[in-house]
């Protein structure tokens, strides 16, 4: 049997059944002599074994020199997890581990039934798992006992300051024994979970397992550039390349994992989603349905997915951009677990391949970059699946001899090859074209100097001397406008804006400039006829177009051709006196008026002022 240096017998038992042979950087960390009664701040990767690390320290508390746990009674050991579905695999990892100890674990998450709860607690158990608010919930009502704990561990602690516990986790700990244990597990240390040590924990000592390799050597990362409008279709290609045993695709909000999941499933592919609006139930059911095999690609938001484990989870792909290093480091995490390989996936926008950078580099993670799989990819890689397929190896069964005869008789070996290609390919769901994207190598021009813009404008400029020109069947008339036209040409087209030069509207017909590298790529792919859509038509033009006035000329313009716009020379203008009314000629001189008013008062305005 493996021997594991300063593990308890019990425990080294459950190990060795496990299947392990060696321990992890924080297995063996946590399990040094002097660090046997000492609290603990550990910060360690994701999926590197802490859940066994805290297990196998526990011991030293609840078994001391003995080999199995006494009858079960007040909880020895408290254990506080941020999510339902963390807290339950802790469950299940604890009781394997202590199952040759004699040890009990019961579990208190939100979402199960609250009585089932109190008769486990009733009848007793050696450790408690559960999540905040439930746990709080059996303290107040009295139900979890709290008299008899040795030991507190608050694991994914940062976690669970994100999502809002402080006030349940220092109930929590304020009604614990002052003379506890307490230890706390996490991917990330920020101040508040420092904060939180120096309130509840004396004389914490820190062990650290990420500070010299932060990038998960199990864990290849790639960054794929994918034009916005085309990351649904990036991302379906993506996982047809891998056909990963799991995939989880992380969104940003619950919307987007709704309509993810929604279009994956449409075109073929076995998908559950996961985000809060679910009951426990429900995400109960998916996350089986993934370990069953039966669902292939799980849709998930960063809370709904928190400490989720699936043994076969071979590729995580990021759908929206992690906010932060900590974010892009525990979704990566649910795969490369526990020695296993697995590969993460930046979809990366074209306009955030910056950002994409600075958070990688902030992260220490070197990510292959490149474009996201094409349709011919992915049939090469079906192909080499097909080759490589076990089947092919396997010797003929005895039961089999007569229909493969049959076969042989009956048919060429060509046709038998390739009705064995259609079997297989049968129900595989087709890959997406995608739109080629710009290189993401291309260099921005400097913005502090003051002569950038005309450098920028002129480098964009450079790829349009000597451009072609194409003709649209639409102008003016038909309420052309650069605004939805663009949209049109690289979609269409496979163009970015970048490729798409002047736009000359015209009264019946639009023309555009072109990339001149681009412009034979582009009228492949529209095709032989030029449309674009509906009555929308394209044609290459010979040359630039030349550019003309359109204001159509006024009929009346010669009428008047002759007509003077001054008056002759000689031919007086009548005076005004003559034009007034013959009425108003007899009135008195302004002045005269005037004359009889006095200078100190007020003048009233009069019509003939």
């Amino acid at each position: 049997m493996t021997s594991f240096e300063n593990v308890a017998p019990a425990l080294a038992r459950a190990l060795a059944q496990r299947g392990f042979e060696t321990l992890t950087p924080v297995q063996d960390a946590v399990l040094a002599p002097e660090l046997q009664a000492a609290d603990l701040i550990v910060s360690a990767q994701t999926g590197s074994g802490k859940t066994v690390a805290f297990g196998m320290t526990l011991a030293a508390d609840l078994l001391g020199e003995t080999d199995r746990l006494g009858a079960p009674g007040q909880p020895l050991a408290l254990i506080i997890a941020p999510t339902r579905e963390l807290a339950m695999q802790v469950t299940r990892e604890l009781e394997w581990l202590y199952a040759q100890a004699g040890g009990v674990v019961a579990s208190c998450v939100g979402g199960m039934d609250a009585r089932d709860e109190r008769r486990a607690l009733f009848r007793g158990a050696h450790i408690v798992v559960g999540t905040p608010g439930r746990l709080a919930d059996h303290i107040r009502r009295g139900s979890l006992a709290m008299e008899s704990l040795k030991v507190v561990v608050l694991d994914e602690a940062d976690e669970m300051l994100n999502l809002g516990f402080r006030e349940e986790l220092e109930f929590i700990l304020d009604a614990s024994p002052a003379e506890r244990r307490t230890l706390m597990f996490s991917a990330t240390m920020p101040r508040a979970i420092e904060a939180l040590a120096k309130k509840y924990q004396r004389g914490a000592v820190r062990v650290n397992t990420v500070s010299t390799q932060k990038q998960h050597i199990d864990i290849e990362y790639r960054a794929l550039v994918a034009a916005g409008h085309e990351s649904e279709n990036a991302i379906f290609n993506v996982l047809r390349y891998h056909d990963a045993t799991n995939a989880i695709v992380f969104c940003g909000t619950r919307a987007a994992v709704t309509r993810l999941a929604s279009r994956l499933s449409n075109r073929g592919l076995a998908v559950v989603a996961l985000s809060g609006e679910l009951s426990q139930n429900q995400r109960t059911h998916a996350l089986q349905s993934m370990r069953d095999h039966r669902a292939q690609v799980c849709v998930a938001t960063d809370v709904a997915a928190r400490g989720i484990d699936l043994p076969d989870l071979e590729l995580v792909i990021h759908a929206d951009l992690p906010k932060n290093t900590e974010a892009l480091l525990h979704r990566s995490g649910r795969t490369g677990r526990a020695g296993r390989k697995g590969t993460s996936v930046l979809i990366v926008p074209y306009s955030a391949r910056r950002r994409t950078e600075r958070l990688l580099r902030d992260a220490g993670i070197q990510a292959r970059w490149g474009e996201p799989p094409s349709a011919d990819d992915i049939k090469q890689r079906d192909d080499e699946r097909l080759l490589a397929d076990p089947l092919l190896m396997e010797k003929i069964q005895e039961s089999e001899h007569a229909i493969v005869a049959k076969l042989l008789t009956e048919h060429s070996a060509e046709s038998i090859a390739a009705a064995f290609v259609r079997v297989y390919r049968k129900g595989q769901a087709a890959p997406e074209d995608l739109a080629p994207t710009p290189s993401w190598q291309e260099e921005r021009p400097e913005r502090n100097r003051r002569d950038a813009p005309p450098a920028r404008a002129a480098a964009s400029r450079d790829n349009f001397e000597g451009g072609a020109w194409v003709s649209l069947s639409v102008g003016r008339a038909q309420s052309a406008e650069p605004r939805w036209l663009i949209p049109m040409l690289c979609k269409a087209g496979g163009l970015t804006k970048r490729q798409l030069g002047s736009i000359r509207i015209q009264q019946n017909e639009t023309h555009v400039e072109l990339d001149a590298g681009s412009i034979d790529a582009f009228f492949t792919r529209v095709g032989e006829g030029g449309r674009l859509e509906k009555n929308i038509r394209v044609t290459r033009l010979d040359g630039a177009p030349r550019v003309q006035s359109e204001r159509p000329q006024r009929a009346a313009d010669n009428e008047f051709a002759e007509r003077p716009r001054r008056r002759p020379e000689g031919v007086e203008r009548p005076p005004h006196a003559k034009a007034k009314p013959a009425h108003k000629s007899d009135r008195k001189p302004h002045d005269a008026k005037r004359a009889g008013r006095p200078a100190n008062k007020k003048q009233k305005w009069h019509p003939a002022d």
